[in-house]
């Protein structure tokens, strides 16, 4: 039987977050993040701001995908799994796009973000009949 020494990890831990290429890495994804929900929330013809301000901008993001703002309460252990996947559903639909793009929504989010806020994507609503 292996021990597992949890010293060794934690070093392992701090010398990542002290490297200085995963930093600029993980600023710029950072960065491209805060631009594609801003691009995204305009097209809805939500404020840009909006995306910036935490816990308002899930929201305004439930709003935007045709669900009940109130949902992003329960983002809460098991049920966010669930909820993350609605989210992500509506959100593309509301966007005009379908299952592939729900699926990127949740596996690749800062990059169908990205596609929905400079794209030629317009912003349609969700429609409940789709």
């Amino acid at each position: 039987m292996t021990s597992f020494d949890y010293n060794v990890m934690l070093q392992q831990y701090e010398d990542l977050m002290n490297n200085p290429t995963y930093s600029t890495i993980s600023l710029i994804i950072g960065i491209f993040t805060i631009i594609a929900a801003w691009k995204m929330f305009e097209k809805a013809n939500q404020k840009g701001w909006k995306s910036l301000i935490p816990f308002y901008n899930l929201y305004v993001e439930f709003e935007i995908a045709g669900l009940n703002g109130w949902l992003f309460l329960l983002l809460v252990p098991i049920a966010n799994i669930v909820i993350a996947i609605i989210l992500a559903d509506h959100l593309a639909k509301s966007f005009g796009r379908g299952i592939g793009y729900t699926l990127g929504l949740l596996f690749l989010p800062t990059i169908f973000q990205l596609i929905l806020g400079f794209g030629n994507d317009k912003y349609v609503g969700y429609n409940k009949e789709k």
